[in-house]
């Protein structure tokens, strides 16, 4: 995957710019209110126990962490796609 990367999207500065507005989008998106959320999510359980379980709090929950995940991932990609496009305007690269 790393090489893949590298050889499609980050050899190419056009779909570098591309992909870190991309991924931008998604990394905003998708922190917006996560915070807010767990906190909410955790409050229901602690409050209502297995009812709430039952209505689907444990499953929102796994969403969460899953929303989550995906966050991180697209930070990762952002960063990534921030560094090439640096050392290219500083002329290492």
């Amino acid at each position: 995957m790393n090489t893949l990367f590298q050889r499609h999207v980050l050899s190419r500065r056009w779909l570098t710019f591309v992909t870190l507005g991309l991924s931008l989008l998604a990394f905003g998106a998708g922190t917006l209110n996560l915070g807010f959320l767990v906190i909410a999510n955790f409050h229901l359980l602690a409050n209502h126990g297995w009812q709430a379980v039952m209505d689907g709090a444990l499953q929102q929950s796994l969403e969460l962490v899953v929303t989550a995940y995906f966050c991180a991932a697209a930070y990762v990609v952002l960063k990534a796609c921030e560094q090439r496009l640096v050392r290219w305007l500083g002329g290492d690269g």
